[in-house]
């Protein structure tokens, strides 16, 4: 599978850390960044157009709930489902096919009280979600996890999936000053990060109270293949193994 930018994007209903809601900063924001996949949290659009005029403007779509949750991507997208994980918190699943390859999607956004949170990560963690059975798949976990990193939720997170490699100073909250790294990403599969980043400057400081987190993947392969030595061209030979 090629790789891919994807980005995860808590913007706060485009209100930003100035108390003003102003669609075009956030669309500048992700515009910089480039990625070709796009997880926003508590969209909640100032206008019921305003997601479709995100996207049109980004050359994407879009799914999801323009209150809520919502996807931008580049590829198409099936399996779309949003979940109710309770307690406000909320995730969007979606596959990504990308050129014949498969990538499960996890949007969330979780609740910044822990009992409820940790509520929320057991949900997340059911069968429904992570837990169920036709997840085959490469997939993400990615949004705003409403925490520091600490906590027996993390601790449940961290025996199904791996976290994904951030940038040494982290921090993505609150975006002025950012000391909590709220904004993540985790993984399971054959899937790995090239790179990773988080704007930090410009209207990047101003667009939401969150600045976003961009990773570069890429999903290995999953066939394997077997060196052998030189073929003769006068005769079909059994490889070796």
């Amino acid at each position: 599978m090629p790789a891919i930018r994807v980005m995860t994007y808590q913007v706060n209903g485009c209100r930003g850390s100035d108390g003003r809601v102003d669609l075009e900063r956030v669309l500048d924001v992700i515009h910089d960044a480039a990625p070709d996949l796009v997880a926003l949290q508590r969209f909640d659009a100032p206008d019921a157009k305003a997601v479709e005029r995100l996207a049109e403007r980004l050359g994407m779509s879009w799914f999801g709930d323009a209150g809520g949750n919502v996807i931008l991507s580049c590829y198409p997208l099936s399996g779309l489902r949003p979940y109710d994980l309770g307690g406000e918190g909320c995730c969007l699943r979606a596959d990504v096919d990308i050129l014949g390859r498969r990538l499960h999607l996890f949007n969330v956004c979780l609740s910044s009280h822990p009992r409820i949170r940790q509520e929320q990560i057991g949900r997340l963690l059911g069968p429904d979600l992570l837990g169920h059975a036709d997840l085959a798949c490469p997939l993400i976990v990615l949004g705003d996890f409403a925490d520091c990193g600490w906590g027996l939720g993390n601790l449940n997170l961290a025996l199904v999936l791996r976290r994904a490699r951030r940038p040494l100073w982290c921090g993505t909250y609150p975006a002025r000053f950012p000391l909590l790294g709220r904004d993540r990403a985790y993984l399971r599969g054959e899937v790995r990060v090239l790179e990773s980043s988080i704007p930090r400057w410009g209207v990047a400081r101003h667009a939401s109270t969150h600045l976003p987190l961009v990773l570069t993947l890429q999903a290995r392969d999953p066939r394997e293949y077997l060196r052998t030595k030189s073929l003769s061209r006068r005769r079909m030979e059994i490889a070796p193994g």
